[in-house]
């Protein structure tokens, strides 16, 4: 069962207590499509609104994440049926700018599937139907309308009585059916548990008084003059003794079934990982140990001259790196970002950032890395030093400025052409200035403390010596060279969660909720596993080489999985099981590259 955190509340009519209410409330939220990346809020299209009521407050995360949610006028009574009742009439006329182009917008809205998206008791209104090999799936949205094109082609949400032709067939009603759970008995209230719509087109033969009756109401693409839209609901009420309120949001998961890939996903990567471990279980206690325990047992200095790979770069495998500063300035942020992750990934899995607790997921990844400042300070202050840097300075105020700083300011260009285009995902000033409160006010003297520590402590002692002269490094084959080793180090853990990507990308760009949080742990700790051990392998094989410039390598092999493009993700059905058996012969390839080592 899902945890909700969010609080019950008890409906019965005729019970005057201040814990049980009788009024059930519609919340609605901004409207969005597959088709368009910008979502718009709910009174952009013209819709039946509710103006004396004051918008619900919105947390950090549902604001960063576009949601927009305001009252409704559809409210109902609990246990009150209401057939074709009336909410509102729009009328436009063409010969009117001002109504021309409100109705040009919400046929754009409908010729892009945008999605209306319905709140009841803190709950999705859901529209079910019928899929392939009969199953149902609920869609936490439903369309406001349909488009047919002139060759009579249509959307999936026209059905078979929509055939006129370069029309758009707006739905302006709907049947909603809220389902309760009597708590003990009735004289005690219910508990709503779903709530699901089907929406419908009428042409209402009188608008002043309509009857939901008639056949679909079309506008056609040329139309001319003036058009009336009536919109209209009805709502019925039917007890479900089977769901529980606790796990009244299964029936929306559960539609979504993807546990057998994943578990097949998760077992592929485990083999990748195991492949990888035994090889540095090799390396590192039968190769290492071995050419160790020989270089010990030497008697003379002309013995150790004959050596070879990796034993000869001692002198010189510690020696700073170039650009050390702005390694430095990654490697802390960097370790502030894992952080973040880990813990938020880690609430998730309890059930604290459930899709119940609307923004929460948003909210608690914010605040902690708004309060993970001081370990980036500290990591990046002592990396640093152990470099030999001196401008400690420079260091504290990159380490708070530069990645943070590319962020928000690619965010604010972002938000500029969002507002320019009128979209609910534009971030009001007001938020901005509350993210830049929290970034300089709280991250930026977290970021100081963190240095100030980094900077007290010793720096990090190397076991052997390094040369004051440079040792010359030999030339290097294709497979050694940097840009070659640090794109095949990134292939294997990209390998190891793409099934993954495809899922939370999937659900970011199809506006669906994401919530199995326990394969995407798992898969997080496999991940981090599998860049280390990816990392020691290259790092191994490139010091054999005489390549003694390990850190950015070691640095960008593991960060390049985020760079691969993300060629496999299609929305095309199983297109996502084929890279499972592709990449693993990328395994074979990474041997046969490195045979001659």
């Amino acid at each position: 069962a899902t945890v909700c955190l969010d609080s019950p509340k008890i409906y019965n009519r005729g019970l005057e207590k201040r814990l049980i209410s009788s009024t059930i409330e519609l919340f609605v939220n901004r409207l969005d499509s597959v088709e368009s990346v910008l979502p718009y809020e709910y009174t952009a299209f013209d819709f039946c609104s509710e103006k004396t009521m004051e918008r619900p407050s919105e947390n950090l995360g549902q604001v960063l994440f576009g949601e927009r949610i305001e009252p409704s006028p559809y409210k109902f009574e609990f246990k009150k049926p209401v057939v074709c009742g009336k909410v509102c009439m729009r009328t436009y006329s063409t010969n009117n700018p001002s109504d021309k182009a409100k109705l040009d917008f919400l046929k754009k809205g409908m010729l892009l599937n945008y999605q209306h998206h319905w709140i009841v008791d803190n709950m999705p209104v859901t529209w079910c139907y019928d899929v392939e090999d009969g199953q149902k799936f609920c869609n936490p949205g439903f369309p406001i309308g349909c488009f047919v094109t002139e060759a009579g082609r249509s959307k999936d949400a026209c059905i078979s009585n929509f055939n006129e032709k370069d029309a758009f067939y707006i739905f302006n009603h709907v049947d909603i059916t809220i389902y309760y759970h009597i708590v003990e008995h009735e004289q005690l209230g219910a508990r709503l548990v779903a709530a699901k719509i089907e929406p419908k087109s009428y042409e209402n033969p009188n608008d002043d008084k309509p009857d939901c009756s008639g056949g679909p109401k079309f506008l056609k693409n040329k139309h001319t003059g003036e058009f009336k839209i009536t919109y209209t609901y009805s709502v019925n009420f039917a007890e479900d003794k089977k769901i529980r309120w606790a796990s009244r949001w299964d029936y929306i998961l559960e539609s979504m079934p993807h546990t057998n890939i994943q578990w097949f996903s998760i077992m592929n990567s485990l083999v990748i990982v195991l492949f990888l471990s035994g090889m540095v279980a090799m390396i590192m206690l039968r190769t290492l140990h071995k050419d160790i325990a020989r270089y010990n047992q030497m008697d003379s200095v002309e013995d150790a001259q004959e050596e070879f790979g990796w034993k000869l770069v001692h002198g010189d495998v510690f020696r700073p790196p170039k650009k050390g500063m702005l390694l430095s300035v990654f490697l802390g942020s960097g370790t502030q970002i894992f952080i973040m992750t880990f813990v938020t990934l880690f609430f998730a899995c309890l059930g604290f950032l459930s899709p119940a607790n609307r923004g929460a997921l948003m909210t608690c990844a914010v605040v902690l890395w708004v309060l993970l400042g001081t370990p980036a300070g500290y990591v990046a202050a002592r990396l640093y030093k152990s470099f030999g840097g001196e401008k400690w300075k420079t260091n504290v105020l990159l380490t708070a400025f530069l990645c943070p700083g590319v962020v928000f300011a690619d965010f604010f260009v972002m938000n500029l052409i969002l507002w320019g285009e009128g979209s609910s995902a534009a971030m009001p000033f007001g938020t901005l200035v509350a993210i830049l409160a929290l970034w300089f006010c709280i991250s930026v003297p977290l970021t100081f403390i963190g240095a100030y520590f980094g900077f007290k402590k010793t720096g990090i002692e190397y076991p052997v010596r390094t040369n004051q002269i440079p040792r010359q490094i030999p030339e290097q084959s294709f497979y050694t060279k940097p840009f070659p080793g640090i794109i095949m180090g990134g292939i294997l853990p990209f390998g190891c969660i793409f099934i993954q990507l495809f899922f939370i990308l999937n659900s970011i760009w199809s506006h669906q909720m994401y919530y199995m949080f326990g394969f995407l742990f798992l898969v997080f700790i496999i991940l981090v596993i599998t860049c280390s051990e990816a990392t020691i392998l290259l790092c191994y094989f490139h010091l054999c080489a005489e390549d003694y410039h390990w850190q950015w390598r070691s640095f960008l092999t593991s960060g390049f999985t985020a760079h691969h493009p993300v060629l496999w993700i299609h929305h095309d059905h199983g297109a996502h099981i084929f890279p499972i058996y592709w990449h693993n012969w990328l395994l074979c390839l990474f041997l046969v590259c490195y045979q001659d080592l």
